[in-house]
């Protein structure tokens, strides 16, 4: 599937249906059949079948949803995910949760990083990360790779919250947008992680039959010597495994949302607009009665539940008199998870350990301290060489 989106924000972009059926076939496993598979088709065919009983239900008014939370607030997602129904939370994060970090997202008025782009004389801002205009041209993505290379900033609240749901054994998985690996620094692992939109993490030569594979730190080092990054192989550029517009997005991303979705018993939306395809579309893939909080400066994800029948993500729904399993939080993302945590009783455990890791972080770059000199002995005057 061709991403037609940039890297790490949640904003507008239009996708092929046809062609994202196509290439997302393609980028399917090709396994054997066996026991596993079978379950796996079973489980994702019940939940198809859960979803239109609800969509026909809810939309000719035949039936009601069952209630999933005892009320559409942060305190009863909260008890939610104290009790026994809830075991596998996974989160979709966008460029929000990163802002307080010091990470521009995309396409703000005035602060978004599309808006402050004028100094590397683009044709249109969007260029600077479609994969054709870099291949001609990359020195405008390199000198802007150096204002925001990873590294330079600090996990967020947002993310140490989901640090936090891994060490309480409920953490699924964190599909993220997100090119910034503050996700890795906090803690979380490539298990853990499905980096939709790629990842700094490492690079490869751009050459089609080369491929060669470079580190962070080797990128790094290119990348703050002002060298435009060349393979040591073959001399072609080397690119961040960041999907670029018109590049396909990684396959782990379609063979994980096949084995984690069905069995998801909670879904935390953070700092995205859900207006990226195919991202977006994940809100509607988990089965009817999981239910989803958005925690975000404003509500989004609306959108008639058809679409989402037909893979275009949108269909939650905060305020009709159908609303059963969806709540939204708005405000900054930071302030959110320190609100469920609270109600969860961990705010006091979140706290302690950003603080901590923060320390942690500042400590390890810190230069040493020097020893100081010692004064040398002032020479009396016996000591002093005669004439």
């Amino acid at each position: 599937m061709t991403c037609s989106c940039p890297p790490d924000s949640g904003e507008t972009a239009g996708v092929s249906m046809a062609a994202e059926a196509k290439e997302s076939e393609e980028l399917k496993p090709k396994v054997e059949e066996s026991e596993e598979s079978d379950s796996s088709e079973e489980s994702s065919s019940a939940s198809e079948m859960d979803f239109l009983r609800d969509l026909f239900s809810r939309t000719l008014g035949i039936g009601t949803p069952e209630k999933v939370l005892d009320e559409l607030t942060l305190e009863g997602v909260s008890k939610f995910m104290l009790s026994e129904k809830c075991k596998n939370v996974a989160f979709m994060v966008g460029a929000g949760i990163s802002t307080s970090a010091g990470i521009p997202d995309f396409r703000s008025p005035g602060s978004g990083l599309y808006a402050n782009l004028q100094k590397y004389n683009l044709p249109y801002p969007e260029a600077i990360f479609e994969i054709g205009f870099f291949k001609q041209n990359p020195e405008p993505f390199f000198a802007l790779a150096r204002e925001l290379y990873p590294g330079q900033f600090k996990p967020t609240v947002c993310h140490y919250f989901m640090r936090l749901m891994k060490e309480k054994g409920m953490l699924l998985r964190c599909y993220t947008q997100n090119i910034d690996t503050l996700e890795r620094v906090a803690g979380l692992s490539s298990d853990d992680l499905v980096e939709a939109h790629g990842t700094f993490h490492t690079s490869h030569c751009v050459g089609t039959f080369c491929r060669e594979e470079y580190s962070l730190s080797w990128m790094k080092e290119k990348i703050f010597s002002d060298l435009i990054p060349k393979c040591e192989k073959c001399n072609n550029l080397v690119k961040p495994d960041i999907v670029f517009f018109g590049e396909s997005l990684p396959s782990r991303f379609f063979s994980a949302l096949k084995s984690d979705f069905p069995q998801i018993d909670l879904l935390i939306v953070m700092g995205t607009s859900l207006q990226v395809q195919p991202f977006a579309s994940l809100v509607g893939k988990v089965p009817s009665k999981t239910p989803r909080l958005l925690i975000n400066k404003e509500k989004t994800g609306q959108g008639d539940s058809f679409f989402g029948l037909l893979g275009l993500g949108g269909g939650m729904d905060f305020d009709s008199d159908k609303a059963y399993r969806d709540v939204a939080w708005l405000g900054h993302c930071d302030d959110g998870c320190l609100a469920l945590a609270e109600f969860l009783g961990w705010k006091a455990e979140l706290e302690e350990m950003v603080k901590k890791e923060h320390a942690s972080i500042d400590a390890a770059e810190s230069p040493p301290a020097k020893p100081e000199a010692k004064e040398s002995p002032k020479k009396t005057q016996e000591e002093k060489p005669s004439e």
